[in-house]
């Protein structure tokens, strides 16, 4: 049986692209080489290119997703292993043209990468489902802004983040009147559109649900405990945060928190890693966002996770595979 080829598409172009690069390293060096011939492909805003075994550029052709290797040989893969963090690998940019050239990748498909990209459709679509979030008010680019009337609405400290970004881009905490315009101004500078939000005083949780061997499962409820204000950029990637796997909650918690997580995950129709991130207050959990695309360094929540469940992640990464190869 001749090896599927699969290249593993990192980059992007948000800044979470160094977070990318180290989720396709891990990814890379995980999936089993007796299956597959595995290749790196980055795609960065000026440039989508292929890195042969010397580190060597050669540029990706973009009418097929093909890469010319020694002048006569034309490569095209069977897989993509999507691993791109924010636009266009979690936001349906990528999917779409992948759809439209014929091309098999991991992961969701194009809608549900754009419908989870945005909180506020998110948020809006899973409330159908019974799945509560925290109250919030939703302003584009040049609206008018009335500090009194939100706050009034939204009580303080609230918070203000970009609709569409990821990693905790943008994102501000505000406890007086008088700082809302100012991180009204951060957030905008990520996106057009902004979600302010009433503030939630309770555990932050963070659930990894994926489809394994058939199955809806939670990976894992990771207890998130930031040493700043939130669970912001730095947080994240430079480690000030402490997270605990399993979270300390006791089981009618973790029953009630695994049911609306997997609830999400199929209400959406998705396929493939998802990390859901759910503030916990008085017992019920409240959504804040899907990521479709989570971190997936050796540091991040869901390859943790997996270690815990007991799966390794030759056995995670190559389910992604197959799934993409027999769609």
């Amino acid at each position: 049986m001749s090896k599927k080829q699969v290249a593993v598409v990192m980059g992007g172009y948000s800044d979470e692209y160094k977070v990318s690069l180290k989720s396709g390293q891990l990814i890379y060096d995980s999936l089993d080489r007796e299956l597959y011939d595995v290749y790196k492909v980055v795609i960065l805003k000026d440039e989508w290119y292929f890195l042969d075994e010397n580190n060597e550029k050669k540029t990706i052709n973009k009418g097929d997703f093909s890469v010319n290797i020694d002048g006569n040989t034309n490569l095209k893969f069977d897989v993509c292993f999507n691993i791109i963090h924010g636009s266009p690998g979690e936001n349906g940019i990528l999917q779409a043209y992948w759809d439209a050239i014929g091309q098999k990748y991991t992961g969701c498909n194009f809608y549900q990468s754009a419908l989870t990209f945005n909180k506020k459709d998110t948020l809006a679509v899973l409330s159908k489902y019974g799945i509560p979030s925290a109250k919030s008010i939703y302003l584009r680019k040049g609206e008018e802004i009335n500090v009194e009337e939100i706050t009034e609405n939204l009580g303080l400290p609230l918070f203000v983040k970009p609709n569409q970004s990821g990693s905790s881009l943008g994102i501000s905490k505000v406890k007086e009147k008088s700082e809302l315009l100012a991180a009204t101004e951060i957030a905008f500078k990520e996106d057009d559109e902004i979600l302010i939000e009433s503030f939630l005083n309770g555990m932050e949780v963070s659930v990894g649900v994926i489809d394994f061997k058939g199955e809806t499962i939670v990976l894992g409820i990771t207890e998130i405990v930031p040493k700043n204000e939130f669970f912001d950029y730095e947080a994240k990637y430079e480690g000030a945060s402490e997270e605990i796997t399993p979270a300390r909650i006791d089981n009618e918690t973790k029953i009630r928190i695994e049911e609306i997580a997997k609830k999400a995950y199929n209400s959406l129709g998705m396929s493939g890693f998802s990390r859901s991130e759910f503030i916990l207050m008085d017992g019920i959990p409240y959504m804040l966002e899907m990521n479709t695309n989570p971190g997936f360094s050796p540091a991040s929540i869901l390859p943790q996770q997996a270690k815990i469940y007991g799966i390794s992640i030759k056995d995670l990464c190559g389910n992604e595979v197959e799934k993409a190869l027999n769609k």
